[in-house]
């Protein structure tokens, strides 16, 4: 028996670290995937990975209601529901003071960020509602509850997405939904790469021993560990937890 036996999962970013180790661990536990990203190639590689008996991929923009609402449909389609929404795409943005900051950029943050997570709640919860419940998990970060130089509008998202989850726990208590964050800290990822050099352009090594040195585990986390958080959070294991935010930091929230 397998901790998600019958449930179906709907993974955006699902091409990416933690989206991936994420589908890997939930198929593994029984559950079909619908793994949903912008980018169609790493999305059938995916699929491949895991075996086309188990997942199914969508391309799609989250930021385009129309495009969340495809995504929605085809779980529904495909899988008759959905009883797990990782809501996980994301996107780091640039390296610079508030000052320097392109506007372009802070906008594009807030809208994959937050807007994509908005409407990914939007669409999904009616559509949990009527399998009885579910549980929903935001990808937030430890920039969801410090503040970090350089990085205004990533942090001000995975603030936002906190606030979010929160509300949507309060709504969804008479839907039997649960909704929660999981808050990881640097991962080792295509996004900590792009952080690193975003940092320290050119010595993104050395910028990966300072950030090292704030975190008193001394090592990035890997994309597993925070699947494995997030398979607890789907599974009926964590059945009295909603509204939570659920670090997974190597020890960084208790500094």
């Amino acid at each position: 028996m397998g901790k998600l036996d019958g449930r179906i999962t709907v993974i955006t970013g699902g091409a990416g670290g933690i989206g991936l180790a994420a589908a890997t661990r939930f198929v593994a536990e029984g559950s079909k995937v619908l793994l949903v990203d912008l980018d169609e190639g790493p999305l059938r590689q995916a699929v491949a990975t895991l075996g086309a008996e188990h997942a199914s991929c969508v391309r799609a923009d989250v930021t385009r209601p129309e495009d969340v609402e495809r995504y929605v449909r085809a779980a529904v389609e495909r899988y008759g529901g959905i009883d797990v929404f990782l809501n996980n795409a994301g996107f780091e943005g640039a390296v610079k003071p508030i000052t320097e900051y392109p506007i372009e950029v802070f906008d594009r943050v807030i809208e994959v960020n937050v807007r994509g997570a908005w409407l990914g709640l939007r669409s999904v919860i009616p559509e949990m509602a009527k399998r009885g419940g579910g549980s929903i998990i935001i990808t937030s970060s430890v920039a969801g509850i410090h503040g970090f130089a350089g990085l205004s509008a990533y942090v001000t998202s995975k603030h936002a997405v906190v606030g979010m989850m929160r509300t949507a726990a309060l709504e969804c208590v008479p839907l039997k939904i649960r909704v929660n964050t999981v808050n990881p800290a640097p991962i080792e990822t295509r996004m900590m790469r792009s952080l690193e050099d975003g940092f320290a352009p050119g010595q993104a090594t050395q910028a990966k021993q300072q950030i090292l040195g704030g975190i008193p585990m001394g090592r990035y986390g890997t994309a597993e560990e925070v699947a494995h958080l997030m398979l607890f959070l789907a599974s009926d294991e964590s059945r009295y937890c909603t509204g939570g935010v659920y670090m997974v930091d190597g020890g960084i929230s208790a500094v």
